[in-house]
């Protein structure tokens, strides 16, 4: 099978690339288990200046990788950028950060010197989704390669373009051959790989049933399984929230990477006092967002990644209608080519319907009215996922509240959820296991090795 791009703006095949084969596999893990045996034993400070290079190297053609990441995924060009910037600026946060973060702890104990090491474990599995197709790749591999360890990737198969790059951005950076290697790997062939002995561990982001599946196989072999999975974070409105700040991040919490985020708000749980003017004023912002050609500066919301999603959302939002939904804007894909979905409000949305209790992909709000915060803290927890959430208050016990109640991996006061390098990200539940970024991500696959000397 080839691995195919197809731009979703004018639903044209842009380029096609073949799957690798078993032997080039074989070549690929023994190339990785062989860089890993020189590559920890590279100073921290040396991998640091590759790291920096690489970052500087991407820094330097952010339009290239962004027109690119555009062409394959239908993100818009300045979110784009945006997602290119990022990545150059964590590279260089790991760079400056992970000697801190891998310092051996000492701890006091009866003998005369005791504490902890953090050392590598060898080659990780990262399988990667295309929702953000730099991303994704840099916040996996840039902590673990920082940590010694070295990454073999499988990214989603409609962004092939950004996984050649990424391979080829370590390699021009100095990077020894095996530190990053991409491969094109069928789904029959992830098993085999996670079990491979060489392999030490997997990461996945990537949706609930792929987690899963991921999951059993490393457990059955006893790998180290990070998983980032699902969310429909809640976007809580108290009765204290400054709503002329509130309404506009609540459309870009929502449309942002048209829709398609993991960490996008997608349930508007709002306290009763406060319903009809946030459902008025969110309602009508929703409305005057503009849809169009991605590499227009102008556009705000782009297509759907692929027809497949394209026709999955429109299912979803039509058999909620069915079931007494009410669509107060959008709710009906635009016609012509590409996969436009405008953006959508519901309310009065059943629990029992599919926008009720599945995630939504894409730039579709539900808005659900509660009585009061211990009402609306309830309601953002009865659902399977715990990945993120955000409380909008300026009332300082209201926030404290909302921090303390939601079960979620991440909770944002006043600001849209987003990752970051300075702190932990993941989720709780049926959005995944492990963390991501931080002193915890550059952690994660390391041995926390105890010493002990009487």
């Amino acid at each position: 099978m080839s691995f195919t791009a197809v731009n979703p703006a004018t639903e044209e095949i842009i380029a096609e690339y073949p799957s690798h084969t078993p032997t080039e596999v074989e070549s690929a893990l023994a190339g990785a288990e062989s860089a890993f045996t020189a590559w920890r034993q590279v100073p921290l400070a040396d991998r640091a200046v590759l790291m920096n290079r690489a970052a500087e190297l991407l820094e330097g053609e952010i339009p290239v990788i962004a027109e690119l990441m555009t062409s394959e995924m239908g993100k818009t060009f300045g979110a784009a950028k945006g997602e290119a910037a990022k990545c150059a600026m964590t590279m260089r946060y790991y760079a400056e950060h992970a000697a801190s973060m891998l310092e051996t702890e000492l701890i006091s104990t009866s003998g005369s010197k005791s504490g902890v090491r953090f050392d590598p474990i060898g080659p990780i599995f990262a399988i990667m989704p295309w929702n953000f197709p730099l991303w994704q790749i840099i916040r996996a591999a840039a902590p673990t390669i920082m940590a010694g360890n070295v990454t073999i990737l499988k990214h989603a198969p409609n962004v092939p373009g950004c996984a050649m790059y990424v391979e080829g951005l370590f390699t021009r950076a100095g990077f020894p051959k095996g530190v990053f290697t991409n491969l094109f790997l069928e789904i029959d062939q992830i098993e085999g790989v996670i079990a491979d002995p060489r392999v030490a561990g997997v990461t996945l982001t990537g949706s609930e049933r792929a987690g899963r599946a991921v999951a059993e196989i490393a457990g059955r072999n006893l790998k180290k399984c990070l998983l980032e999975l699902g969310g429909s974070d809640p976007f809580i409105v108290a009765s204290s929230a400054d709503l002329d700040r509130t309404v506009p991040l609540a459309v870009t919490a929502r449309v942002q990477n048209n829709g398609q985020a993991c960490i996008a708000s997608k349930r508007f749980i709002v306290v009763k006092d406060r319903a009809d003017e946030f459902i008025d004023k969110f309602v009508q912002a929703m409305a005057a967002v503009p849809v169009g050609d991605p590499m227009d500066p102008s556009t705000v919301l782009g297509p759907l990644v692929s027809k497949s999603q394209f026709d999955l959302l429109t299912a979803q939002v039509a058999s909620s209608v069915q079931k007494g939904a009410v669509v107060r804007t959008g709710g009906a894909p635009l016609e012509g080519k590409g996969y436009y979905y405008p953006a959508t409000v519901l309310t009065n949305v059943p629990a029992d319907s599919r926008a009720g209790c599945e995630e939504l992909f894409g730039p579709v709000a539900v808005v659900h009215v509660v009585e009061d915060l211990d009402e609306a803290i309830t309601f953002a927890n009865a659902t399977p996922w715990g990945l993120a959430g955000s409380i909008w208050a300026t009332d300082q016990a209201e926030i404290d509240q909302a921090i303390a109640g939601l079960d979620v991996g991440m909770i944002f006061a006043n600001a849209v959820v987003v990752s970051m390098p300075e702190l932990p990200f993941g989720g709780t539940k049926a959005s995944g296991i492990g963390r991501e970024l931080s002193v915890n991500g550059v952690r994660e696959f390391t041995n926390a090795k105890s010493f002990y000397v009487a």
